[in-house]
């Protein structure tokens, strides 16, 4: 079993995650800012940092990755569909939000190109693809823990927006129903903002997928 740390940083508080295992091991999940509360929770807990993983590429999700990846000389990763993303403020959406600076990382040194089990740094998940906020979106499951951590996909009663480049709601909504919620209801979901829930908590009441929405 995993234990987890959800980390609401930066201007927009977005949640950044920090996975480890009884080894002491750690994966760094979204840094978009902030990066110093990451480090004094990885120092707190004596932690090794083993890679940096991005749901995907808007600017509030990256702002640290630069910062963390050079400290803890990790790799990054991101789906290949935004690997321009990270280095294009008009792609990851920094240059168009008020009052915020132009946010710019490095290119990713490792790209996801498809749904399947991976093992980086001594942990094993579930890469699924779930476009629809953007066009890269992907979301993390660790089985064994009963957790998936989903960027901005889905939330608790709300989805992720998608009137953003590459964002697309019917899209997003078939990758929730064909992914996320064909996973055991007790899995709890790690959203990008808000709070953690559960995919039957939001299979039974997310508004999104039920007739009383509206």
């Amino acid at each position: 079993m995993l234990d987890w740390i959800r980390l609401p940083l930066g201007l927009l508080q977005t949640n950044a995650y920090v996975v480890y295992n009884k080894k002491g091991r750690c994966l760094i999940v979204d840094p978009g800012g902030e990066e110093k509360k990451i480090h004094q929770f990885v120092q707190k807990k004596k932690l090794k940092p083993q890679a940096i993983l991005l749901t995907h590429a808007h600017f509030d999700h990256i702002g640290a990755v630069d910062v963390l990846r050079e400290k803890y000389n990790i790799p990054a990763y991101v789906h290949q569909k935004e690997k321009k993303w990270l280095s294009n403020p008009l792609l990851n959406g920094s240059e168009q939000y008020e009052g915020v600076a132009s946010v710019a990382v490095k290119g990713a040194d490792h790209l996801f190109s498809k749904e399947e089990e991976l093992a980086i740094g001594g942990f094993t998940f579930q890469l699924f693809e779930t476009p629809g906020h953007s066009p890269g979106s992907v979301s993390f499951y660790f089985k064994e823990s009963g957790l998936v951590i989903v960027g901005d996909t889905l939330f608790e009663g709300g989805i992720g927006r998608t009137d953003l480049k590459g964002g697309q709601e019917s899209q997003l909504l078939k990758s929730i129903r064909q992914k996320l919620f064909l996973l055991p209801e007790g899995t709890y979901v790690l959203p990008g903002h808000d709070q953690v829930t559960t995919i039957g908590q939001e299979i039974k009441h997310n508004p999104f997928f039920n007739k009383k929405r509206g």
